[in-house]
């Protein structure tokens, strides 16, 4: 406890007026300590050995080895999957993110009185984007049954629950005086919203709706995995039966795939800004 008190105790200094001025110890030693205490519980949890890993790094070299020298002979054979994987991006990250546009205007406070409301959609928000989409799309397969469909379906609910959360943010923050000047001369809050508030916040929305499109060309890589169509089940396929040229051909037309989206949505992005 002395040693607490010790260390923790304010500084007094008397100005030259008498004035009495007390310095406060900063935060950044019992952070420290508590990262230091959290990482060593946390090796300890999981198991960490960095001998283990120094261990078995060969065998990461043999894995990466061959991918460094892609199956071109295989490309004819990736660009369907690989079409499939950038429709259902596409057409999940388009509808999310305009059927947010409602819903985020619901959770809004300040379009919306009514706090119940606000609440529920804020509530259906976090659990929508709390659900891995990898777990929304295993439960769209069952329930839609495996291909693109269900992949489409999962990045829907992920880009609606993404864009939609981030849109009433912004709502929330804009300047009121536009809207009141239209309630006050008539206009209905929807009609209002629609003339008022949406042209300020549309850059920002465009924006997230664009690079959320870019991070669900990347996810829907991997749907495959839970027969959401793309092309997670290729990569699954060819890393089952080892052969790491052919998966490496696959990395390579999506790392071009997602390299040309993410620099025009970049352009796009810049322009709205």
């Amino acid at each position: 406890m002395n040693l607490y008190y010790k260390i923790f105790k304010p500084k007094k200094y008397i100005t030259e007026s008498g004035k009495e001025i007390y310095e406060y110890p900063g935060f950044t030693l019992p952070i420290i300590i508590a990262l230091l205490l959290f990482t060593a519980l946390s090796v300890k949890i999981t198991g960490f050995s960095l001998n283990t890993l120094v261990k078995n790094s060969h065998k990461l070299l043999a894995i990466l080895n061959p991918m460094f020298k892609p199956n071109f002979s295989y490309f004819s054979s990736v660009v369907g999957p690989l079409l499939d994987t950038i429709k259902m991006s596409f057409l999940g990250s388009f509808l999310g993110a305009v059927v947010a546009v409602p819903f985020a205007f619901l959770a809004s406070h300040n379009m919306v009185k009514s706090k119940i409301i606000n609440w529920i959609i804020k509530l259906l928000f976090s659990i929508l984007r709390t659900i891995p989409t990898l777990v929304s799309a295993l439960i769209a397969t069952y329930i839609f049954g495996l291909g693109a469909f269900a992949g489409t379906v999962a990045i829907f609910i992920f880009s609606f629950s993404y864009v939609g959360k981030l849109t009433y943010e912004q709502i929330e923050t804009v300047n009121m005086g536009a809207f009141e000047a239209m309630i006050s001369m008539g206009f209905t809050r929807t009609m209002a919203f629609f003339k008022s508030i949406v042209p300020e916040i549309l850059p920002f929305y465009l924006s997230t709706a664009l690079y959320n499109f870019e991070g669900n060309v990347r996810y829907a890589a991997i749907l495959g995995y839970v027969g959401a169509g793309g092309l997670g089940l290729l990569i699954n396929e060819n890393i089952n039966w080892r052969d790491y040229n052919r998966v490496g051909m696959i990395l390579l037309m999506l790392l071009i795939t997602v390299f040309i989206i993410e620099n025009i949505s970049s352009y796009f992005r810049r322009k709205l800004n």
